[in-house]
């Protein structure tokens, strides 16, 4: 069976690889500020789940990945920033703090419409952060297309205290447990 992951992000496509040999990537066409749910993780599930059934209602001999990861401070979803200041904002509300990164996973079988939805949550503990180092971050220009303004990958060393659970799940992809998910299907 042919699987396609429903999303552009690099990250995913990389982590993806991991597990899977061959897929297609098509990204899907959900608009996520139409999605409404009680509680963030509710949000990251049921994003996940329009993305991979969005992409599934066109190709139905196919099963569809879809993820959708939100950084989370208190009870407040942090989600791609809108612009540079709107980025630094975001970071220096992180500094010195503990967040959740929560990824929603949804696989969708095209052919018969079954599905399995899953949650990742990690716990990311922020070093404080110099108004210098997180104006320099966002000049790179690199934490425009991301969840609360960064990619771990970016910046682990140099603004991350601690993690606790899966880092694969902050990069934008809980990869074992997609492979779970996955194992249902295949």
């Amino acid at each position: 069976m042919k699987i396609i992951l429903a999303s552009q992000s690099p990250r995913r496509k990389e982590l993806l690889c991991k597990i899977v040999r061959r897929f297609s990537v098509v990204p899907s066409t959900v608009n996520e500020s139409l999605i409404k749910a009680k509680t963030p993780e509710a949000f990251a599930v049921k994003a996940a789940l329009a993305k991979a059934l969005d992409v599934a209602k066109k190709h139905k001999n196919s099963l569809v990945i879809g993820a959708d990861t939100i950084v989370v401070l208190g009870k407040k979803i942090l989600g791609k920033p809108k612009d540079k200041k709107h980025a630094i904002a975001m970071l220096q509300s992180l500094s010195g703090r503990v967040h959740k990164v929560i990824t929603g996973i949804a696989v969708v079988d095209g052919l018969n419409g079954r599905v399995r939805t899953d949650l990742t949550e990690t716990r990311v503990k922020m070093k404080r952060i110099s108004t210098t180092a997180i104006l320099a971050y966002v000049e790179s220009g690199r934490p425009l297309d991301k969840a609360g303004s960064y990619g771990i990958q970016e910046i682990e060393e140099q603004f991350v205290a601690s993690i606790d659970g899966d880092y694969d799940n902050v990069v934008g992809l809980p990869v074992k447990d997609l492979k779970r998910l996955l194992s249902c299907f295949l």
